[in-house]
C-alpha cells in the first residue's frame, strides 16, 4: 500500500469522526464537559375542588413540546379517576372523571420541559378557515371603521397588526376602540378585540394563553398571571406578537399552554374549585437534557447512540471505549519513544485495573504479583513442563497469590486489597511467562528494563484513561476513536529514529 492511500485513508478517517463530533456539538448539543449542567423547568398544577356527591368530570389544558421547549415527562396523579387525554384543536386537553366523588378532592399534574433548539417554522399549504366573530352590529361597524384607519397606515399584516395593538393600547383609545373594550379592559379583552378586528379583516388570528419559565408560584383564578398573545397567520406560518409592545416574536421564556379564548379549566359536578400553578427550574446533567431533545426530534445519530443501550452495557462500554486511547499512547511510547514493554496491550489493560487499585497500590500489588510469580515460574523450569501445562500451572499459582493478597489485606484491614481481584490474571500468566523467557534468553537487565518499561506505561495509561473528560469524550462522542485510528495508522508506517536511539548511539553522534 502506498504512502498515498495510507493518508487519504487517515484524512477520510479524520474527517468522518470529526464531522460527526461537530454535529453532535453544535446540532444535537451534546456537551463538551462531563460537567456541564442543564437546566429543566418543572411546571405543576394542584387542582383541588368541592364534589357534590355524584358523577364528577374535569379538564385542563396541558402543554405540549412546542418549537421553543420540549415536554421530557409527565404525570398525571389522580386516585381513584379515570384519565383521558385529547387534542382538540391543536390544543391538549387531560379530562378526569369518576361515578361518584363526594367532600374534597385533589388532582395533580408534572411536567418536565427543557429548552430545544429552534427549527425552522412549519409552513402551511392550506390558508386556515376563518369563522367570523360574535359582534352586535355596533361593534361590527366599530372593528370595520377601525381596520379602514391601521390598514391606511400599514404596509402588510405585520405592520397592520402593530398598528392595532398600538391603539388598543392608548391610554386616551378613540370611540370606536373605547366601544370594542369597554370599561376597565384587561389583557385577554384586548387580545379577543384584536383577534375579533383581524377576523372581520379576513385574517386568521387566534389568542394564545402561557407562561413565563421564571421561578413562581400562583393561584388561578384569583392571582393567574397568565401571559396571552396575539398569533397572526402570514405567509404560511403562524406569527406572535406581544399585544402589549407590539413586538414580534413574543419572548423566549414564553411557554404556550393552548390557543383560544376558553378558560383553563372546566368542571362539572363540583364546586370551590382552586388551582394553584408553580414553575421551578431544575438542574440535571447536560448529556441526559441533550438525549432528551433527541427523543423528542428523534435525529439518526441519536437512535443508533450508545446511549440506546441498556444502562450496564453502557457502563461497560464506559471502560472498553478507553482502551484505544491506552493503545494509542502505548504504540507513542513503543514507536516514537522506544519504551521497551512486555506484550502489545499488556500495559493498557494493567493500566485499566489500577482504575479500581488506585495508581500507588496497584503498582505495588503488579510489582509483588509478577515476582511471586516470577520466582514460582524459575521453579517450574526444574520441573521440565511443556508450555500448555507451565501456563496452566502458572495460572493456578497467580490466582491462589492473588486470593492470599486479598485475605492478608482484608485481615490486615486494608480494604483496597480487595481489588486485587480485578486485576486481569491471564495478562499477569503471560507477564510472568514472557518476562522469564526475556530473562533466560536475554539476560536479568533486559527483562528488567522491559518489565519496568511495561510499568511505566501502565501508569501512564491509568493517568490518561482516568481522567473524566477522556471517558466523557470517548462515550458521548465515540466517533472520536475514528481520529485516533487515524493517528495510529500514520503513527504506524514511521520507520525513523526513536527518541531511545538518540541515548543508544551517543557515541556516534560525538565521533
Amino acid at each position: 500500500m502506498s504512502k498515498a492511500h495510507l493518508y487519504v485513508l487517515a484524512a477520510v478517517l479524520t474527517a468522518l469522526g470529526l464531522g460527526i463530533f461537530i454535529y453532535k456539538v453544535y446540532v444535537l448539543n451534546l456537551p463538551l464537559s462531563p460537567r456541564t449542567r442543564s437546566e429543566v423547568w418543572n411546571v405543576e398544577a394542584s387542582i383541588s375542588f368541592t364534589a357534590k356527591g355524584g358523577p364528577v368530570k374535569l379538564s385542563m389544558f396541558v402543554p405540549t413540546s412546542t418549537r421553543g421547549y420540549g415536554l421530557v415527562d409527565e404525570h398525571f396523579i389522580s386516585s381513584g379517576y379515570g384519565l383521558v387525554t385529547v387534542m382538540e384543536n391543536g390544543n391538549r386537553r387531560a379530562t378526569w372523571s369518576i361515578r361518584n366523588a363526594s367532600g374534597k378532592q385533589s388532582l395533580y399534574y408534572r411536567a418536565g420541559l427543557v429548552r430545544v433548539r429552534t427549527k425552522a417554522p412549519l409552513l402551511e399549504t392550506e390558508r386556515p378557515k376563518i369563522e367570523a366573530p360574535e359582534l352586535n352590529e355596533a361593534a361590527l361597524q366599530a372593528a370595520k371603521a377601525l381596520i379602514a384607519e391601521i390598514q391606511a397606515k400599514s404596509a402588510d399584516t405585520p405592520t397592520m397588526v402593530a398598528e392595532l395593538i398600538k391603539r388598543l393600547n392608548r391610554p386616551e383609545p378613540d370611540e370606536n376602540v373605547k366601544l370594542l373594550l369597554g370599561p376597565q379592559p384587561t389583557l385577554k379583552k384586548k387580545v379577543q378585540v384584536a383577534v375579533n378586528v383581524l377576523l372581520v379583516a379576513d385574517i386568521p388570528a387566534r389568542m394564545v394563553s402561557g407562561v413565563r419559565l421564571e421561578s413562581e408560584k400562583y393561584e388561578f383564578p384569583q392571582k393567574a398571571p397568565w401571559l396571552r398573545w396575539l398569533e397572526v397567520h402570514h405567509k404560511k406560518q403562524w406569527i406572535s406578537f406581544d399585544p402589549l409592545r407590539g413586538k414580534s416574536p413574543v419572548p423566549d421564556d414564553w411557554l404556550r399552554w393552548w390557543r383560544g379564548p376558553e378558560p383553563l379549566v372546566h368542571q362539572e359536578g363540583g364546586d370551590k374549585l382552586r388551582v394553584v400553578m408553580s414553575v421551578s427550574p431544575r438542574i440535571e446533567e447536560g448529556v441526559v437534557s441533550a438525549v432528551r431533545r433527541g427523543e423528542i426530534s428523534e435525529p439518526v445519530l441519536l437512535r443508533f447512540s450508545l446511549f440506546s443501550l441498556p444502562v450496564r452495557t453502557q457502563a461497560v462500554y464506559r471502560v472498553l471505549l478507553l482502551v484505544p486511547v491506552g493503545a494509542l499512547l502505548l504504540v507513542f511510547l513503543r514507536n516514537m519513544i522506544g519504551i521497551r514493554t512486555f506484550g502489545t496491550f499488556m500495559p493498557v489493560l494493567i493500566g485499566l485495573s489500577f482504575r479500581e487499585t488506585g495508581l500507588l497500590w496497584g503498582i505495588v500489588l503488579f510489582s509483588a504479583l509478577v515476582a511471586l510469580g516470577l520466582g514460582v515460574r524459575f521453579y517450574l523450569e526444574h520441573l521440565k513442563l511443556l508450555v500448555v501445562p507451565r501456563l496452566a500451572a502458572v495460572l493456578t499459582v497467580v490466582v491462589l497469590l492473588m486470593a492470599a493478597f486479598s485475605l492478608l489485606t482484608h485481615l490486615l484491614g486494608l480494604p483496597m486489597g480487595l481489588s486485587v481481584a480485578l486485576f486481569p490474571m491471564v495478562i499477569l500468566t503471560m507477564t510472568v511467562e514472557r518476562m522469564s523467557v526475556v530473562w533466560e534468553e536475554r539476560g536479568s537487565t533486559e527483562a528488567l528494563i522491559s518489565g519496568v518499561g511495561s510499568l511505566i506505561t501502565a501508569a501512564l495509561a491509568f493517568l490518561v484513561m482516568n481522567v473524566k473528560l477522556v471517558e466523557h469524550l470517548v462515550f458521548v462522542f465515540p466517533e472520536l476513536l475514528l481520529v485516533i485510528l487515524a493517528i495510529t495508522l500514520l503513527m504506524g508506517r514511521y520507520t525513523g529514529y526513536r527518541l531511545a536511539d538518540l541515548y543508544r548511539f551517543r557515541a556516534l553522534a560525538k565521533s
